[in-house]
């Protein structure tokens, strides 16, 4: 390990069920040049030491699947380094200098807290505009500050991480990448999509998993308790009971689901409650997304 080599905790979800993909994953992480990479696989309901896997790579077995956020969460005291990168068990990374050209990225403009690749399904299959977290979506290899991000291939300078509080362990699923990019603000940094970096993962339909409207609904409500100034809370979750209403008039699929989750939003427990500074909210204004759309 060179002196000059930026240093990275690298942390892969998994359970466990994608082993070819998981490989591949591995393999591309430890690929990576002129940076130092200390990897950890955990295994959110799966013993990652009971499979061959490829290279010198730590391995965390939870005994249950605790969810993708609080998964992502267990593997961090695991892994040293200055930065911290999260890579899901069905992405790579195409390019061997992925995380130095991403670690350049922060180094360069320390006022990026976190950087999310462009996403391309390796097969050449049309990426989703959902990948792409900015209203106004463009061109996909434009970057640009963005108030989400897509979670499954994330890098961040640790301190930012561990100032956020890290990913929302409540949440199981959906919109973490929302609460992520929100605290990372609320830090005085900005998330960043940077187009011109490449992560590959195949294009698959959200709604395969079966909890997904359900989930989606649930952590809307739950992001805003969590996160916003009393006043924006109805504000943030009328706003996105509106798109979806309309919506659901167009598709009805999915529908009853996604009101039992709203339900569930206001009735159970978020866990805690941090709310951005309003200097927070008016700095996303000026940069084009105030929280409440």
């Amino acid at each position: 390990m060179s002196g000059a080599e930026p240093a990275v905790g690298v942390v892969v979800l998994t359970q466990g069920t994608r082993p070819a993909d998981l490989r591949r994953g591995i393999e591309s992480v430890l690929a990576q040049r002129d940076v130092a990479v200390d990897v950890v696989i955990v295994g959110n309901g799966w013993d990652p030491a009971t499979d061959a896997l490829p290279g010198k790579v730590g391995t965390l077995a939870l005994p249950e699947n605790v969810g993708i956020p609080a998964g992502r969460n267990a593997g961090v005291p695991h892994v040293a380094g200055d930065y911290l990168f999260f890579l899901d068990d069905d992405a790579s990374l195409p390019s061997p200098a992925f995380l130095r050209d991403a670690v350049q990225l922060i180094r360069a403009d320390p006022t990026i807290g976190l950087v999310q690749p462009r996403v391309v399904d390796p097969t050449g299959v049309a990426s989703p505009r959902r990948w792409i977290p900015r209203i106004r979506k463009g061109d996909p290899a434009r970057s640009s500050p963005v108030f989400s991000c897509w979670e499954g291939a994330v890098l961040l300078p640790r301190p930012v991480f561990d100032a956020t509080g890290g990913w929302a362990n409540p949440f199981f699923y959906a919109h973490e990448g929302i609460e992520l990019a929100w605290r990372v603000w609320d830090t005085g940094a900005r998330a960043w999509y940077a187009g011109e970096l490449v992560a590959n993962h195949p294009v698959i339909q959200q709604t395969r998993h079966p909890y997904y409207w359900r989930l989606n609904a649930r952590n809307r409500v739950w992001l805003a308790r969590r996160n916003l100034p009393a006043p924006l809370v109805p504000l943030y979750v009328a706003s996105w009971t509106l798109i979806h209403a309309l919506r659901f008039a167009r598709r009805p699929s999915g529908a009853r689901a996604w009101l039992s989750g709203w339900w569930e939003g206001w009735r159970t427990d978020p866990g805690e409650r941090r709310p951005l500074r309003w200097a927070t909210v008016w700095r996303m204004t000026l940069a084009g997304r105030p929280p409440i759309v």
